[in-house]
């Protein structure tokens, strides 16, 4: 089985890590044994990554370090010190799954290291379905997580992620319907109850005894003989006096047969 140390030079991977040891330094890096047919250099940029003045003050010969590959050329191998990011930003698109470790919580969200350049947000909005107040209530500092870029930004270097997106999505139980109303309610109903106010309100005056000018008239001057008071409620029985009165006048004129 091939691996990373023995592998022909042509075949290495960018960002592979490998095992060496340093054979010579200079002033412009190192020289790195990795056991291929073609040597390995360090440049001097690439030991760490604060600035270094001397080579010497960061690798010495017969050392053995960790390094990785960064280009592979026809007469070398171009190797780094320093741990390459695991996406470039020309990496990252949308709908790529990555795997992180939340690094940083805020109320509006949590921060994620998935080895770009700088951690990915997920919204609260983003962290699953239903309703999240703050991010802290669904994620813990140091959790391992999976979750699916949805937009990148390299120009203000943003990168924002959704754990709901990988989520089967929550089917929410149908909510009853709302039972009618009962007759009378709501605007309909007021406005039917009071058009059936109205309309016995009506009937009411309706059904009172009604009377002619001449009846009330009558009335109040058979009242006044009296020296009471005219009141609505006796036109009724002044109405009858009246009537009898007439009569009786009526029967006094006619002639009598004989």
């Amino acid at each position: 089985m091939t691996t990373p140390d023995s592998a022909p030079a042509v075949a290495l991977e960018l960002k592979t890590k490998l095992s060496g040891k340093i054979l010579k330094t200079t002033l412009a890096g190192a020289l790195v044994d990795i056991g291929q047919s073609l040597p390995g250099v360090i440049h001097i940029s690439q030991l760490q990554t604060e600035a270094v003045n001397k080579v010497e003050d960061v690798v010495k010969e017969g050392q053995s370090v960790d390094v990785w590959v960064r280009r592979v050329k026809k007469d070398r191998i171009e190797l780094t010190m320093i741990e390459p990011l695991a996406y470039e930003w020309k990496e990252i698109q949308p709908d790529l799954i990555v795997k992180g470790k939340v690094v940083r919580l805020e109320t509006y969200g949590a921060f994620v290291d998935f080895g770009a350049e700088r951690p990915g947000l997920i919204h609260v909005s983003e962290l699953t379905h239903g309703y999240v107040k703050t991010a802290s209530e669904v994620l813990k500092e140091g959790e391992e997580i999976e979750a699916k870029v949805l937009d990148v930004d390299r120009r203000k270097r943003q990168i924002r992620l959704s754990m709901k997106a990988l989520q089967a999505e929550v089917i929410e139980e149908a909510k009853p319907e709302r039972e009618d109303r009962k007759p009378g309610t709501g605007a309909k109903g007021k406005g039917k109850r009071k058009k059936e106010d109205e309309y016995v309100m009506e009937t009411e005056v309706s059904n009172e005894p009604q009377f002619t000018a001449m009846q009330i008239a009558w009335a109040q001057a058979l009242e006044k003989s009296k020296g009471k008071k005219v009141r609505r409620k006796s036109y009724k029985s002044a109405s009858e006096e009246q009537e009898k009165m007439f009569n009786s006048t009526l029967e006094k004129r006619l002639p009598t047969g004989g």
